[in-house]
């Protein structure tokens, strides 16, 4: 039964206010960066503070279930870094507390968040997303003289399409206009071209004065009692000042949301699924109606006569070579127009085809559209817990809290998630990739993070243990490691110098003995080296004797003799008999010729740096041996002296075993 403890609120109340500071500062950080994306609808428009505060308040609902996983994932690892950074954590393990039990109180509060979440997607999103994008479309039409763009045809005027090729940010005025306005039908327009204009409000807001320079005026004059047939008169026009006013209401008044309403994102989740039977049905017939016009485009007869086309149309398909007989009964000129009419017609066909291939595209893209919002409410809300079982974790292993690891990792995890939320749903938009795949690639991806990280957080790993790192890529490129032997403060057994003494000589001798019986400084038989198995046991013993003489006189108080202690070079035992300790590794490596040939050329390299290291220990060893005589005189060394030195004990075996076989 589950059941609150001390040590469940005390978790939770960490994590908690933790929780809520950082989920200010996401906020705040998504609303800046999404602000950026909208800056030049509020900058100069003479937007009220109402206007504002309202723009902002819709941005922030909008950007809560958002700003939650970024929040949890940094939370959780600033507050599992802090436990662990204080050994808190090692306090809780000791006490018998596995990890899991440490974050039961805090699963509970992610997944009561991520709920929060859902409901925030499904029931404010859409109101807010809608009274957004409202609120939007209402400021880019407020002032629209701030808005004509470069190289394109405006329309946020009335009855106008405005196309300026330079505008000047400093004076506002515009170079190389084009206007085309329409008043009543098609017919009646005007093309209005200058050389430069300027666009500005009137005082009262309720119109806009167009200011031109240099231009001239195309205009139709067509009149509604004028036949169908009768010619179309225009007038033109040559100015170098001219001044149009425009009916524009320059208050800020908001737009119609009924096109707004019909969005995705103005949707609940509910309306989403009722709507995407209606749009696939609709989509259907749609589809069904272009293939049966599409057909007829086949079907259709080319211009002929009255009596070839009724001729034609009772045809069947055993009698196609009638129409090449047809064709050739034709003159010159009745072939030369039959045949620019079927190009014409193929071209109007193709035409057609390509508008409703746009139009289709647009219609599948609006049911994808819907698809991806449905899944992206859910996908959103269970990132939270996701977030939460990758920074818990990892907050647990790295042990450092604040804000420094913490926000480099959260940073880290975010931009990975976002890379593939993004990506997959433009790919799931575009049509590339399933919808499914699309929106839930990133969930794929990170759970098994997730799973991994608290995997190994529960067992205790050291999976980021830089030093384990270091040291394995130090053994991989065959670097060399530095003693770092440093004078202790407290020194509980002061070493036995006698014994240490002697230690080193025999060691020296150990190791003359070994260069006289190896020569390390020439190749070895590739034979032997991956397909021979065996390790060189004598310099493993020789390198344990040493490191416990090292050891023991790492106790003495003496400066000079732990700085010789320091210049014993750190000996690989293993890396100059062969690459793997597992003889199947050596064999396959043998066989496969660069790879094989890498290794022995690593393993001759590590030869002849064992070789130094052998004439480098024996140099120090002379060295410390003098330095001890000249530090400690010579001493009786005590029955207890010898039972601690399990060297000592060693020695004596390995006399026992050869007077033995004498």
């Amino acid at each position: 039964m589950f059941r609150i403890k001390k040590l469940d609120i005390f978790i939770a109340k960490q994590f908690g206010l933790l929780f809520v500071g950082t989920f200010f500062i996401c906020q705040f950080v998504l609303m800046m960066q999404f602000l950026w994306r909208y800056v030049d609808e509020l900058i100069g428009k003479g937007l009220t503070l109402d206007v504002l505060a309202q723009f902002f308040w819709y941005m922030g609902l909008m950007l809560i279930p958002q700003a939650f996983p970024l929040a949890i994932l940094l939370s959780s690892l600033i507050t599992f870094g802090n436990l662990g950074e204080s050994s808190e954590l090692t306090a809780i393990k000791a006490a018998g507390i596995s990890l899991m039990k440490c974050m039961r109180s805090l699963i509970v509060l992610v997944v009561v968040v991520a709920g929060v979440s859902f409901y925030f997607q499904d029931v404010i999103g859409p109101e807010a997303n809608k009274s957004f994008a409202q609120l939007l479309l209402s400021m880019k039409q407020k002032s629209p003289e701030l808005e004509i763009p470069e190289g394109i045809f405006y329309d946020g005027l009335p009855n106008t399409n405005l196309y300026v090729q330079k505008k000047d940010m400093d004076t506002g005025k515009l170079y190389g206009v084009m206007i085309y306005r329409q008043s009543g039908s098609y017919e009646d327009q005007a093309i209005i071209l200058a050389d430069s204009g300027m666009l500005q409000s009137t005082a009262e807001k309720k119109h806009l004065l167009l200011t031109l320079w240099s231009g001239e005026w195309f205009e139709n004059m067509r009149s509604q009692d004028l036949g169908n047939a009768a010619e179309v008169p225009y007038r033109r026009e040559t100015f170098t000042h001219k001044q149009i006013l425009l009916d524009f209401d320059g208050g800020f008044n908001l737009a119609d949301a009924s096109g707004i309403a019909s969005s995705a994102k103005a949707k609940s989740n509910a309306q989403i699924l009722h709507d995407l039977d209606s749009i696939r049905l609709a989509n259907d017939s749609i589809g069904r109606q272009f293939y049966r016009e599409a057909l007829t485009y086949a079907m259709a007869p080319p211009a002929l006569s009255a009596s070839d086309s009724t001729r034609l149309k009772a045809l069947t398909a055993a009698d196609v070579p009638v129409l090449d007989s047809l064709f050739d009964k034709m003159s010159g000129d009745e072939r030369r127009d039959v045949t620019k009419s079927a190009a014409r017609q193929a071209q109007n066909a193709l035409s057609d085809l390509a508008m409703k291939a746009d139009y289709a595209k647009y219609l599948h893209r609006n049911e994808r559209t819907h698809l991806i919002e449905a899944i992206g409410k859910y996908t959103l809300a269970l990132s939270c817990i996701i977030f939460f079982f990758i920074g818990a974790p990892l907050g647990a292993i790295i042990r450092k809290g604040g804000l420094g690891v913490p926000v480099i990792i959260s940073v880290i995890v975010f931009i990975v998630y976002y890379i593939f939320e993004n990506s997959g749903m433009r790919m799931a938009r575009d049509d590339n990739w399933t919808v499914w795949f699309g929106k839930s690639i990133s969930t794929v991806v990170l759970a098994p993070l997730a799973v991994f990280f608290t995997y190994k957080a529960n067992n205790d790993s050291t999976v980021f243990n830089i030093d384990a790192y270091r040291l394995l890529f130090m053994r991989m490129f065959g670097l060399r490691m530095k003693r770092n032997i440093t004078r202790k403060e407290v020194i509980i057994d002061d070493p036995v110098y006698a014994l240490d003494s002697y230690r080193l000589l025999h060691i020296t001798e150990d190791i003359r003995q070994y260069n006289a019986e190896h020569r390390l400084i020439t190749p070895p038989n590739p034979i032997k080296v991956f397909f021979h198995p065996g390790d060189d046991q004598t310099i493993e013993q020789i390198a344990d004797k040493l490191e416990q003489t090292i050891d023991d006189l790492g106790n003495t108080k003496d400066h000079q003799l732990i700085s010789l202690m320091n210049s014993y070079p750190v000996m690989a035992t293993h890396a100059h008999t062969r690459p793997f300790r597992r003889k199947w590794l050596n064999v396959i490596t043998g066989l496969v010729l660069p790879v094989g040939l890498f290794f022995y050329l690593r393993m001759c390299r590590f030869r002849l740096r064992l070789h130094k290291d052998l004439n480098k220990v024996v140099e120090t060893s002379e060295l410390v041996v003098r330095r001890i005589a000249e530090i400690a005189p010579p001493a009786p060394v005590t029955l207890d002296d010898v039972e601690q030195m399990p060297f000592i004990a060693d020695l004596a075996r390995e006399a026992e075993a050869k007077e033995s076989e004498q």
